[in-house]
């Protein structure tokens, strides 16, 4: 799968926190995997929007992640707020996933957390233009 890297981004995970920095590059490296693994996605731009490491398709809504400094243990896989990504989320993973309002899903370093349910959320936000249309985008 093409990736458009950025060098920004590079330094932006080169400056946080060792911790921190393993829990957002391990996201990262789920967010493309499950682009490769999903047919209708095809290239991913990688950039910084709002100071944040963020993950964009032509098929999908923008993927940000970052850590969340006033907690210190805390990071966070923002999306767009007027999708209806995390409502989604809500319905499907409310037992398995922490949410902040209608933005994000929120993680604690010394916890791991549910890949499948992480990785099911990143296919709905690469593919939610195709989707968005469908109740449930289709799930």
């Amino acid at each position: 799968m093409p990736l458009s890297e950025s060098p920004q981004v590079s330094e932006k995970f080169d400056r946080y926190p060792e911790p921190i920095q393993n829990r957002l590059l391990f996201l990262r490296r789920l967010i493309l995997e499950t682009a490769a693994e999903t047919e209708s996605v095809g290239k991913i731009e990688e950039t910084l929007k709002w100071g944040q490491p963020s993950y964009l398709s032509k098929t999908g809504s923008t993927i940000r992640i970052d850590w969340i400094e006033s907690t210190t243990d805390q990071y966070a896989m923002y999306f767009h707020c007027s999708s209806r990504l995390i409502d989604t989320f809500k319905e499907l993973y409310r037992d398995q996933l922490v949410f902040e309002g209608n933005r994000a899903i929120v993680f604690k370093v010394d916890e791991e957390f549910p890949i499948n349910a992480i990785k099911s959320c990143i296919t709905l936000a690469l593919t939610y233009h195709l989707r968005k249309h469908l109740p449930m985008l289709g799930v």
